[in-house]
């Protein structure tokens, strides 16, 4: 990517209704058998035609084939039964009734590579892949079998890798791992978590990123964020070790957050994708606002390492919201690239 300041989303953009319910989080698809599959292709149209519209430079799939970033990866595995429910605490914030692990778990074919590959042939733009990252999908399943979150991190890496190496043979350019449990569980973070997030991206050559974010803009989240007081310091947790890993792109919040902007200059000489949009409003930023998120990152990464973005996915939000925000996203960075050249 030669252009500065390339825009990108982090992760879910709205499903058509045709598809699915609209602004609601995980929702059922609406059709089924060959209509489904033809759904999510022309879904697949539409959103990447609505990231064009916005001026989005390093486009994505807007998670429009799957209903859950983390779930609809784990359906797709064998050893884990989604009859045998159980409810865990899922990081630390709400209950949820999960699948269980109930032997060995491996991937008996590939998952998205049908999908990436209708998307490579749709465009010849950047294309960014989102995958759910090792200690995420381990924090939302209960395991009766392996009975160490570690073991079970370390198995879901190595089924990443297969995964991630078949994404990059389709042309994928950058691959991104969803990693919204870093920033709750420190320790096994720093213990484990960015060694099993090594393991799934080892022997890649296409650019990889971790997508670490305080969640999707629903109640469970937005209550927990009440409770970190004025500064949001979770990122100084775990940014020292992630600099130093082999991770090409860090992904964080910054557009309404209350993290403090200078922790970015803990990841200094990684590149770092900005979110300098809030996906828990519908209120549509102003350009100049996306503007000024950038300006303030920009004293902290080289602007030739700084990656305007969204704060998480936008499933949530209407079409309209989103597309707005979108083409504000684009022309907030279009204004500090100008700045920039001037």
């Amino acid at each position: 990517m030669n252009k500065l300041l390339p825009t990108s989303t982090a992760g879910s953009l709205p499903k058509p209704v045709w598809l699915a319910q609209p602004e609601t989080l995980w929702s059922p698809w609406k059709l089924q058998g060959d209509e489904l599959i033809e759904g999510k292709q022309d879904a697949l149209r539409v959103t990447l035609s609505d990231q064009q519209q916005a001026g989005i430079d390093i486009v994505s799939d807007g998670e429009q084939t799957r209903q859950h970033f983390v779930t609809t990866f784990i359906e797709h595995l064998d050893g884990v039964d989604f009859e045998k429910r159980e409810t865990v605490r899922i990081r630390n914030r709400y209950d949820a009734s999960v699948p269980s692990v109930v032997g060995a778990v491996s991937r008996p074919k590939s998952v998205f590579i049908e999908d990436a590959k209708f998307l490579r042939g749709l465009t010849d733009q950047p294309i960014k892949w989102a995958l759910p990252g090792p200690m995420t999908m381990i924090d939302t399943l209960y395991d009766g079998h392996y009975k160490s979150r570690e073991k079970l991190a370390w198995e879901f890496a190595k089924i990443l890798n297969q995964e991630a190496k078949e994404l990059e043979a389709t042309g994928v350019d950058i691959i991104q791992f969803d990693e919204p449990a870093f920033n709750v569980f420190f320790d096994e973070v720093n213990d484990w978590g960015i060694a099993a997030l090594e393991r799934a991206v080892e022997g890649l050559n296409c650019q990889t990123a971790v997508h670490i974010c305080y969640g999707y803009g629903i109640k469970a989240n937005t209550d927990w964020k009440k409770t970190l007081g004025a500064e949001w310091r979770q990122y100084e947790e775990i940014f020292p070790k992630l600099q130093k890993s082999s991770l090409d792109l860090i992904s964080l919040e910054c557009q309404h957050s209350r993290v403090p902007m200078d922790l970015i200059e803990l990841l200094r000489g990684k590149k770092v994708m900005v979110g300098a949009i809030d996906v828990a409003t519908d209120t549509i930023e102003t350009p100049e606002e996306v503007a000024d998120v950038l300006r303030k990152a920009l004293q902290f990464v080289d602007a030739d390492k700084l990656y305007p973005c969204t704060n998480c996915g936008m499933a949530p939000l209407s079409r309209t919201v989103a597309s707005g925000k979108l083409a504000a996203l684009s022309a907030g960075a279009k204004i500090v690239r100008r700045e920039l050249s001037a």
